[in-house]
């Protein structure tokens, strides 16, 4: 059987027409993006805001229509807007005002893994504390929703593909996780250039469009900064809050306290935060040395009005453990580096008993 090509998806593609153009989707220069991978295919659909959800029917029809090419085993298409289709955009004042949006169906609870910038160990961090609260006794999630950088898939080892029920996208489960990653889809080696609105919309249906429930908790990996995904996450779900992760150095620091900010702006209450990379104990001689710095996310967070959450030590074990693709947590779930991921879960655990708060009307000014 000869491989399945991107060119074979815009010819089926291309049988698709939009009830509003009367012209392909194709000729209309609406699909971007798309990627195939092993019999796995996904694509974006721009098209006109003020269309919003009544283009659902376009958007199934051209998943149908990828979906009966041969060696096609999955599809995903997703639904984005952009201003310069729009014939006519609102004035301010001519806006209706946005309602409230929902929780994810079947989830207690859902907790932000944040840093204001790269490097710090971030998706290493939600990895393990989404096991450690696994290991709680609560079921757990983790959402990857790093879509230009993708660490899960690696970080847990998985290479297959998710499945659809023919509604929603099965999560893969790993360690007792469910996980859901856009790096399951497309090669590790693979850009996804994507415009912000393709960015948000693919969040959007991660986390609508995925089996989760039941779920305690779902962790989400964020993307470093403190851009579009950090949010669309805020406005689209009730975060219980955000753990937010840095290493002891001023410059991480600096930006650690930019991304406390934006959450505090977003009314996304702050958990605390989690030094990464603390201390580094020679694995030959035991001694201590503070390569990054020490105390000064503690400090920090004292400053700030916020929890100290803990200390995860730099040590090679936790690097060794994540690039096999078995996490400390799962790895050594009695050593002490484990042991610093369940006290840190221990204290996220709780915000779980918490009333549900309403999820945040955002103004940015």
């Amino acid at each position: 059987m000869a491989q399945l090509t991107r060119d074979d998806v815009l010819r089926a593609l291309d049988q698709v027409v939009d009830p509003v153009a009367g012209r392909s989707v194709v000729h209309e220069g609406i699909v971007q993006g798309v990627v195939v991978r092993d019999g796995n295919v996904g694509f974006a659909l721009e098209v006109d805001p003020a269309r919003g959800r009544d283009a659902e029917p376009l958007r199934k029809a051209c998943e149908d229509a990828v979906a009966r090419l041969p060696g096609v085993l999955s599809v995903t298409a997703v639904l984005t807007a952009h201003a310069a289709r729009a014939q006519h955009r609102p004035r301010p004042q001519e806006a209706a005002p946005r309602a409230a949006p929902a929780g994810v169906p079947g989830v207690n609870a859902i907790i932000a893994v944040a840093s204001g910038k790269g490097g710090v160990g971030k998706s290493t961090v939600a990895v393990n504390l989404a096991l450690a609260l696994s290991r709680l006794g609560l079921k757990t999630g983790l959402l990857d929703a790093d879509i230009y950088g993708p660490s899960v898939p690696r970080l847990l080892d998985i290479r297959e593909k998710p499945e659809s029920d023919g509604k929603k996208l099965r999560p893969i489960e790993k360690y007792g996780l469910k996980t859901m990653s856009i790096g399951f889809l497309v090669r590790e080696d693979e850009a996804m250039i994507w415009r912000g609105p393709m960015v948000m919309s693919a969040l959007t249906q991660m986390l609508g469009d995925v089996s989760w429930a039941p779920l305690d908790m779902l962790v989400v990996d964020m993307p470093p900064g403190t851009g579009d995904a950090q949010l669309t996450i805020a406005q689209r779900v009730p975060l219980k809050g955000a753990v937010i992760v840095s290493t002891p150095q001023d410059l991480a620091l600096i930006d650690a306290r930019k991304g406390i900010a934006m959450f505090q702006k977003t009314q996304v209450p702050v958990l605390g935060i989690v030094e990464n990379m603390s201390t580094f104990v020679c694995p030959h001689c035991g001694t201590e040395s503070h390569i990054f710095g020490h105390g000064g996310a503690r400090e920090t967070a004292h400053r700030l009005g916020t929890a100290f959450l803990g200390e995860i030590p730099l040590v090679p074990k936790i690097r060794e453990t994540s690039d096999a693709g078995t996490p400390i947590v799962a790895a050594a779930p009695d050593s002490p580096e484990s042991r610093a991921f369940m006290a840190i879960a221990e204290k996220v655990a709780q915000v779980a008993a918490a009333p549900s708060r309403a999820a945040p009307k955002i103004v940015l000014e």
